[in-house]
């Protein structure tokens, strides 16, 4: 069970908990882990090896068709999957947490295009380079190379409009995190030191959040 709470009481205040994460070790499920820690929300976490038949990988299908992690269930039994979604909800149920600069922030429109860049840009040369004989057959290793090297750009492309010292200038936000969580993903933080200086000093930032420290150690370590 994480620290904090799990939904929302009377004057807005988290309370209870119930929430629970299926996840995958080092997948994309530890960013929506790591929004329900900074938002406050008590969870309990299971386990799936999301790419392995077996019960745990059905549990995940009845609740997400896809097989994907994370997938989210709320209290009230309610699924909640694509880690952008969960974190756009969060936002709404614990403001206090600025997972996001609010609304009426000039930076929420810069937060919203890149949050979104993340997940549908970025994320997918994953999606599609991890298991490319999937997708292209022979044409497998092709995919991959291509994949990795348009990933490389895109990064580039995100470097160029970070701020500094967080992606966006003085307030922290969830796009660090997705900076921390996807720098440790190919090509690797060596790549990120030498290429990307201002992403490679937020993910070590946040390498050191004492609140974060022990799900990076669990997923990561």
């Amino acid at each position: 069970m994480q620290d904090g709470a799990g939904a929302l009481g009377h004057g807005g205040h988290m309370t209870n908990d119930g929430w629970r994460v299926i996840g995958t070790k080092g997948c994309g499920s530890v960013l929506a882990e790591a929004a329900l820690v900074l938002a406050g929300v008590r969870y309990e976490r299971e386990e799936v090896d999301y790419a392995t038949p077996g019960p745990g990988r059905d549990r995940l299908l009845a609740l997400n068709p896809l097989g994907q992690v994370p997938t989210l269930v709320a209290p009230d039994g309610g699924v909640m999957t694509e880690s952008a979604a969960i974190v756009l909800h969060l936002d709404e149920l614990a403001p206090d947490a600025r997972l996001l600069p609010r609304p009426g922030d000039p930076l929420r429109r810069d937060a919203l295009r890149w949050l979104v860049f993340f997940v549908a840009a970025v994320y997918p040369t994953f999606l599609y380079g991890d298991e490319p004989s999937r997708w292209a057959g022979d044409a497998g290793p092709r995919l991959r190379e291509s994949t990795n090297a348009l990933r490389e750009t895109m990064w580039a492309q995100l470097e160029g409009v970070a701020r500094g010292p967080w992606f966006l200038g003085e307030q922290r936000s969830m796009l660090d995190v997705y900076v921390a969580v996807m720098t440790q993903w190919r090509p690797g933080r060596a790549w990120f030191a030498a290429h990307t200086p201002k992403l490679a000093a937020i993910a070590q930032a946040l390498d050191a959040d004492p609140k974060l420290a022990p799900l990076w150690s669990a997923n990561f370590g």
